[in-house]
């Protein structure tokens, strides 16, 4: 770990020592101490213990939109006063994201993800796109980089294509983009957890079940919308769980897919007892002001946290309520320290 650190500059030493401080100076523990470097064991994420986990937390906006949010002091409000244990950095890819401005989207979610490792918090490092398959190479390039710079922390997880859309086939584009990124990824970083998004905006998990990707430490992303992905999701998603696969919903809203229109408290009700029964983790989408339903704050809000309850939205309410309700219990309950990955 100390050579990997050397040679990553002084950005993540900076971040060592924040933990080593968190940690020694203040004797404060975090979700990364409980569960240190995750596995998957069939369809179940596990800790270094061989605890199962389960995971909840906020995905932020796409970075080049909603930069703002990417900032240190929200993520560690997102960790005090919402409860979560994990928060995904979602890197826009297409429409003047990575591939117009690399170095500037680079910078704006390092920031979240600097904040997250050194508040012990998990954290996604979310290729958001939905035609990544057609640019492999640009997303190699990407993962390569992330991989040398935060292989060595338990934190980190690789979310390498968020969201396809329903055209590509899963074994003749999906898969093969997968292996060409988890290739350059694993020459850097050998074990950390990866998601590989699937077929039609990541619902059509159980094609995967036909040719999964040989790997030992990957899970398939599915996606919903409680108004409009209801029972008949739920069927797909137990089904690649029946098969062996496990899945991790890096992307959920409490309302219609369009991500603005139909709250729909009844059904997302509906998604947390079905994730809570399969030990499925999630993460919301998504910490912005935009005036959507799917936004979990009120425009104008600061992009620092200390929000009041009613600067947040009904989804914004809804969803911390939850986190607090399921993630409080476990922070909590005294920590058994896990080893140090690497």
């Amino acid at each position: 770990m100390e050579n990997k650190i050397n040679r990553s500059g002084t950005t993540t030493a900076l971040v060592v020592l924040l933990v080593f401080f968190r940690l020694f100076a203040t004797g404060q523990h975090s979700i990364v101490d409980r569960y240190g470097h995750l596995s998957v064991k069939g369809s179940y994420l596990l800790s270094e213990k061989g605890d199962t986990v389960q995971l909840r937390g906020m995905s932020f906006f796409w970075s080049q939109w909603m930069p703002q949010f990417y900032n240190a002091d929200c993520v560690q409000w997102l960790k005090d006063d919402w409860k979560c244990t994990i928060v995904r950095a979602a890197m826009g890819v297409e429409k003047g994201g990575y591939l117009t401005n690399p170095e500037k989207e680079k910078e704006t979610i390092q920031k979240v993800i600097d904040a997250a490792i050194a508040q012990g918090l998990y954290v996604i490092i979310d290729y958001h796109s939905h035609e990544a398959h057609t640019n492999p190479d640009a997303a190699v390039v990407f993962f390569a980089e992330m991989a040398k710079k935060y292989g060595a922390y338990p934190n980190v997880i690789y979310e390498l294509y968020n969201e396809p859309l329903a055209d590509p086939s899963w074994s003749e584009d999906l898969k093969p983009y997968a292996e060409k990124v988890l290739k350059e990824i694993r020459k850097h970083d050998p074990d950390n957890l990866v998601i590989m998004g699937t077929r039609q905006w990541s619902q059509k998990v159980s094609e995967v079940i036909a040719d999964p990707i040989t790997d030992p430490n990957i899970a398939y992303a599915l996606h919903f919308y409680a108004h409009t992905h209801r029972q008949w999701l739920m069927d797909e998603a137990r089904k690649a769980m029946e098969s062996g696969l496990a899945l991790f919903v890096s992307e959920m809203g409490t309302c219609d897919a369009s991500g603005n229109k139909f709250f729909n408290p009844k059904e997302t009700q509906k998604w947390f007892d079905f994730m809570d029964q399969y030990k499925l983790s999630w993460c919301n989408w998504s910490v912005c002001d935009k005036e959507e339903t799917a936004s979990v704050l009120k425009p104008g809000v600061s992009a620092t946290g200390n929000w009041k309850e009613e600067e947040l939205t009904e989804s914004g309410i809804l969803i911390r309520n939850e986190l607090i309700l399921k993630n409080t219990p476990l922070l909590k309950t005294p920590v058994l320290k896990a080893g140090a990955k690497k």
